[in-house]
């Protein structure tokens, strides 16, 4: 892939962020400052009440490799469609128009994403607001929905640059933090006797563990194009996955383990909170803070491109980030997202085929990569529709939802990957209609610091 012309950094507050177009070579970065936005995106405290759901019902050492064999299939799903995204410079519902998809099937792929993520953000917002509520109870926890949900929108306007600064404050402050809460309370006992200790809840079979972790993130792992197309290299994003991942599962779900061992309960918020008091609630803002700005970040990425397919405006990710935000935050304010959570649980069954679809397209079948891999800017045609990928689609997520054998979202992804190659060797995905690709707006790059991390 060549590498598009540089241009002078954006002066408005509102950045595209190359939503629509491929991300520059002097817009990237090194790959450990990347690798720190992605540890912050997994030691959240999602991660945490993994860990502790673990502990609660399995064995520290089962737990362990639970935690090992989940790691390595969002490692090796991660590295794979991350590659795409570094080679391509293109985010996960842009690549998709010539990744299996087409153009109406990429539109599917980024609203499935922005109804998620922000949705999601809502969420998190919301317990958020919660522990605000608990530091300052200056505000009711309606008003610190939107507070705080309007305070990440304000950092992701600003682009991937803004979130590589909030990430290099936030994720050493966390870990400080969390390591406090962690040698607090673990101090009170003997590491041996907890790691040999009986949970102290209902047994959780070893399947059903390693399918909370690799469950757990798979929408992240999805959607990781729209981080690694900012490296500048395939072992930039293998450096950075490897360390972001396996540092964001161990770290932060070990603790988690060894806490509810500790105290005979998965309500971790509880125990940080008892343990090291306001300092807690600090623990559980930082690590909401930092996913946060991705769950945002990502679901204005597949906004911009359904808006570019179906209604043909391209408009600034920074605008849609704005939009996005204030009704994420209003939604939180209001209490609307939590009936939305079962709908988001059904959703998340619907991306682990993506990957497997992209994965296949790319690496085995090459219908479209010479075109994407030989064009300058971005190729000036793609397949409108691809209907063999629909059915795959469909086929692979109704497997992931009501097959219980295995690990639902992995058996989904492999059989997405070998149908979808089954149907390129046989000569059954081709596209329906040829959309052209319009120009999109030269977006400013910003410089990413000098720095040969």
């Amino acid at each position: 892939m060549a590498s598009a012309a540089s241009a002078p950094p954006a002066p408005s507050v509102v950045v595209d962020d190359h939503s629509l177009s491929r991300v520059p070579m002097s817009a990237r970065y090194g790959w450990f400052q990347v690798a720190v936005q992605r540890f912050g995106q997994i030691s959240a405290l999602s991660q945490f009440l993994l860990g502790a759901t673990l502990g609660f019902g399995m064995g520290f050492w089962e737990a362990f490799w639970a935690i090992t064999l989940g790691a390595v299939i969002l490692e090796v799903v991660s590295v794979f469609v991350g590659v795409i995204g570094m080679r391509e410079g293109l985010n996960t519902s842009v690549i998709a128009r010539w990744t299996g998809f087409g153009k109406a099937g990429s539109a599917l792929v980024g609203l499935a994403i922005g109804l998620s993520l922000i949705g999601w953000f809502g969420i998190q917002s919301g317990v958020s607001a919660a522990g605000l509520v608990a530091i300052l109870p200056v505000l009711p926890a309606w008003a610190w929905s939107l507070v705080f949900g309007l305070l990440v929108t304000a950092i992701v306007l600003r682009g991937f640059h803004s979130m590589q600064w909030l990430a290099n404050v936030t994720v050493p402050l966390f870990l400080v933090l969390v390591g406090w809460a962690v040698v607090v309370e673990l101090s009170k006992h003997s590491l041996a006797e907890l790691a040999a200790k009986a949970p102290a809840g209902p047994e959780l079979s070893f399947v059903a563990g390693t399918t909370l972790v690799a469950g757990g993130f798979i929408v992240g792992a999805v959607i990781t194009p729209d981080m690694t197309r900012f490296n500048r290299s395939v072992g930039d994003v293998v450096k950075q996955t490897a360390l972001g991942v396996t540092l964001g599962e161990y770290v932060i779900g070990l603790a988690g383990v060894l806490l509810a061992h500790a105290v005979g309960s998965s309500d971790i918020t509880r125990v940080i909170t008892s343990s090291v008091g306001w300092v807690g609630i600090l623990v559980i803002l930082l690590g909401t803070f930092k996913i946060n700005d991705w769950n945002i970040y990502s679901s204005s990425l597949g906004v911009t491109n359904f808006i570019d397919v179906v209604f043909g405006k391209k408009v600034n990710r920074g605008v849609v980030t704005l939009v996005l935000g204030v009704v994420g935050s209003l939604l939180a304010a209001v209490g609307f997202l939590d009936a939305f959570t079962p709908f988001l649980i059904v959703l998340g069954v619907v991306f682990p085929p993506i990957a497997g679809i992209m994965i296949a397209e790319y690496f085995v079948v090459k219908r479209w990569r010479p075109e994407l891999s030989a064009s300058e800017g971005l190729p000036p045609t793609s397949p409108t529709w691809v209907p063999a990928t629909l059915v795959i689609w469909a086929v692979a997520a109704v497997v992931g939802y009501f097959v219980a054998v295995g690990i639902p979202s992995i058996n989904s992804v492999v059989i997405a990957f070998v149908l979808y190659v089954v149907a390129g060797k046989a000569g059954w995905v081709r596209g329906l209609g040829v959309s052209r690709t319009e120009a999109a707006p030269v977006a400013a790059a910003v410089p990413a610091p000098a720095t040969t991390a």
